[in-house]
């Protein structure tokens, strides 16, 4: 769906369901920054219900590293006012999610040096000029 994403080499899926703990599923880097993608598998379909980023560039062009990187950001980083550990499969119940799968790219690296808040925009951009709104996990950019 994003030609975009194509040019990262390092990057991945995994997939999260209610009887899973998110810190055993995630493999995203717990070293790299980039932005990440939730699919919400429901009823057959597929729906795009989430972008987001993790990780900044310094003044100097230096990577900026959240403590533990993208996994940190995805298993710990608060959404729905808790963990998203906790809050993803509190959400996976009261909306009949059968699981999410979540993609992630590393936009900075040895290979790119694209800042993760500038592709997390390129793609909800895109998102938006398709579908007229954020996806539905995203409250606002």
């Amino acid at each position: 769906m994003f030609e975009e994403l194509e040019e990262y080499k390092s990057n991945g899926h995994f997939f999260f369901g209610e009887n899973d703990e998110l810190g055993k599923v995630c493999n995203a880097p717990k070293n790299g920054i980039g932005i990440y993608i939730v699919y919400a598998l429901k009823n057959g379909r597929i729906e795009l219900i989430y972008i987001g980023s993790s990780g900044k560039i310094y003044q100097n062009g230096t990577k900026k590293v959240r403590k533990g990187g993208m996994y940190d950001r995805l298993v710990n980083g608060k959404q729905f006012d808790k963990p998203r550990k906790t809050s993803w499969k509190e959400k996976l119940k009261t909306e009949k999610i059968e699981a999410l799968d979540i993609y992630w790219y590393e936009t900075f690296d040895k290979n790119h040096a694209d800042i993760p808040a500038t592709i997390e925009g390129i793609i909800m951009q895109r998102h938006f000029e398709i579908f007229g709104t954020l996806p539905k996990w995203n409250k606002e950019f």
